[in-house]
C-alpha cells in the first residue's frame, strides 16, 4: 500500500485527527506540519510547483478583458445587490448542503475552503440575511475566481482555476411555487440581458437555446416557466429595442439530477466550431431549508461561465 494512502495511516492517529482532536487543536498542528514542511522547500522547488501544478497557473485570459466583462455582467444585474466574496468560505460550505464531495474541494488548514461555488457561498449570505429580516427577498450577485479540484473534462478552456458570474435569490416560498417560478423568470432574463449586452462589446453567442430540467411533480412549473420565453426574444439595447425579433429554442426535459430541488435551467450557445456548450446553469436548491431549518425557505441560484464566454466566445479583441 502506498504511504501516500490516507488508509495506510495509523488507525488510532486517524481516528484522533479525524474526530478525536478539537478543531482548534487540529487547525494548529496542521498549520504546524506546513510550516516545517515550507521551512524545507527551496526556492527551485517553488519554482518547479508554479511551471507545473495547475491548481497555480496563472489565466488564459487577459485580466483587461476578465474586467470589462465583469462590469458589462454586473451592469447586466442591476437589480441583484453585488457582493465581493471572500476567497474562501467556511470548511464544507458546499458538502455539507450538497450532493458534492470535500475531495474536489481545496481545503486549507484554518478550518475553511477555497471557494469553488459562489452560489453556496452567497446562500449562507442569503440564510443569515434571512434570520435577520424574515419576510425580506434578498437578491444578490457576484462575480468570483473559483478552484475546483476534480478531473478537467478534455475541452477547450477548462481550468482548475476560473471566473464564474452568479445570480442567488432568496425568500419564503409563496403558493404554487410562486417565488421560485418568478425568481428563475429573472435570472434566465438577466442572463440572456448579458448576452445581449456582451453582443455589443465583442462578443457573439449565436445559436442560443433555453432549456428547462423538472422532475414529474414540478413539469407544471417549468412549463409555466417555459411560455415566458416561447415567444421570440427582443434584443434590447441602452437605446432602442431590435426591430427584429430573436428565436430562442425552449426544450423541456426530465430532470434526474439530485442535486437540484426539481428544476434546472441551462442556456447554451453554439461556438464558431459549431459546438454547443451549456454556458450558464442555474435552478432551485434545497440549501436554504438547510441552512436555516424552515422548511419554507426557498433558494434559486444560477451562474455562467465567464471566463468560458472570453475564451471561447469573444470575435475582437478590444483590449490588448
Amino acid at each position: 500500500m502506498s504511504r501516500t494512502d490516507p488508509v495506510s495511516i495509523d488507525a488510532t492517529l486517524r481516528q484522533s485527527l479525524a474526530q478525536g482532536m478539537a478543531a482548534t487543536e487540529l487547525w494548529s498542528l496542521l498549520l504546524s506540519v506546513l510550516g516545517q514542511r515550507a521551512a524545507q522547500r527551496s526556492p527551485s522547488t517553488v519554482r518547479q510547483q508554479w511551471e507545473t501544478d495547475r491548481f497555480v497557473q496563472p489565466c488564459a485570459v487577459n485580466q483587461r478583458t476578465l474586467n470589462e466583462l465583469d462590469s458589462h455582467l454586473l451592469a447586466a444585474a442591476a437589480d441583484f445587490e453585488a457582493l465581493e466574496l471572500s476567497p474562501v468560505a467556511p470548511l464544507a460550505s458546499c458538502s455539507t448542503v450538497a450532493l458534492t464531495s470535500q475531495n474536489r474541494i481545496v481545503s486549507t488548514a484554518r478550518g475553511t475552503e477555497v471557494v469553488s461555488d459562489p452560489t453556496n457561498v452567497l446562500a449562507l449570505e442569503c440564510a443569515r440575511r434571512l434570520r435577520e429580516a424574515p419576510d425580506a427577498t434578498i437578491k444578490l450577485t457576484t462575480s468570483h475566481r473559483c478552484v475546483r479540484a476534480q478531473a478537467l473534462p478534455k475541452r477547450p478552456g477548462f481550468a482548475a482555476h476560473f471566473r464564474m458570474f452568479c445570480l442567488a435569490s432568496a425568500a419564503h416560498e409563496r403558493k404554487d411555487h410562486g417565488f421560485v417560478t418568478e425568481a428563475l423568470i429573472e435570472h434566465i432574463r438577466t442572463h440572456i440581458a448579458a448576452l445581449d449586452r456582451l453582443e455589443q462589446h465583442g462578443y457573439h453567442f449565436p445559436d442560443r437555446r433555453l432549456r428547462l430540467l423538472a422532475t414529474p411533480e414540478r413539469r407544471h412549473v417549468a412549463e409555466r416557466i417555459g411560455r415566458e420565453f416561447s415567444a421570440p426574444e427582443r434584443r434590447h439595447s441602452s437605446e432602442r429595442v431590435s426591430e427584429e425579433p430573436r428565436e430562442l429554442p425552449v426544450t423541456l426535459e426530465t430532470l434526474e439530477h439530485r442535486y437540484y430541488d426539481g428544476l434546472r435551467f441551462m442556456l447554451d450557445a453554439g461556438t464558431p466550431d459549431g459546438n454547443a456548450v451549456p454556458l450558464i446553469d442555474g435552478g432551485a436548491f434545497d440549501w436554504l431549508r438547510k441552512l436555516t431549518d424552515n422548511k419554507r425557505m426557498a433558494y434559486v441560484a444560477s451562474g455562467m461561465g465567464s471566463q468560458l464566454a472570453a475564451m471561447l466566445f469573444r470575435r475582437v479583441a478590444r483590449i490588448a
